[in-house]
């Protein structure tokens, strides 16, 4: 997919208020294009802009992109969600003291990686952070807590650790993620976490 295509960010206004964003044109009833950004960097820059209405958004605004990179990486969709919930609160622009940047807060080392040219775009930052997601998961064989944890506070630190590193920050990460990952599952949805996260 050409670097152009990946920029392209549609933003609807949907019936009840809300705003979705995804990478090509939906046709919905009731739904109001808001704006539509056709290249790399012009997406990127409405991304950061703060105060933009277009960007206060509600936790659903991404699930049309989520869905569609965790299908196409056979990532959980619950997990990505819950991922992009604990790094940035769904805010598109979030910078980290380390200087994570995005919805799924990308260095941008681990952004070049995987192609990102304009790392607050949307559709290339939730792109990325999956793929990242898939990674993880092939190096750790699929074990949730390991890729968590690996999401956080790298995959070199989990193997020198042989597990969960045991930083503050890290299992504290691990247990919200598992949490929010529960709570975006339809399984899980009318459910009460057992109260057994590691590190507790």
């Amino acid at each position: 997919m050409s670097a152009t295509a990946l920029a392209e960010v549609y933003v609807y206004e949907m019936p009840d208020g809300s705003r979705m964003i995804t990478d090509h044109p939906i046709n919905a009833k009731h739904t109001r294009v808001v704006r539509v950004t056709p290249d790399v960097k012009g997406a990127g820059e409405l991304a950061a802009r703060k105060n933009s209405p277009v960007f206060r958004e509600s936790s659903s605004t991404y699930d049309r992109l989520i869905r569609r990179y965790a299908d196409e990486n056979g990532v959980d969709f619950a997990l990505v969600k819950a991922v992009m919930h604990a790094e940035s609160a769904f805010n598109p622009y979030a910078v980290s003291n380390k200087g994570a940047r995005g919805l799924m807060q990308m260095m941008p080392e681990t952004a070049r990686r995987y192609g990102v040219r304009d790392i607050y775009n949307p559709v290339e930052n939730i792109r990325a952070g999956v793929q990242h997601l898939k990674f993880l998961s092939d190096m750790f064989n699929n074990k949730l807590y390991l890729v968590i944890a690996a999401y956080n506070a790298g995959e070199n630190a989990v193997k020198e650790h042989q597990g969960i590193p045991p930083y503050a920050e890290t299992q504290m990460y691990v247990r919200k993620v598992l949490q929010y990952q529960r709570q975006y599952s339809p399984r899980y949805r009318y459910t009460t976490l057992a109260a057994n996260p590691p590190g507790g």
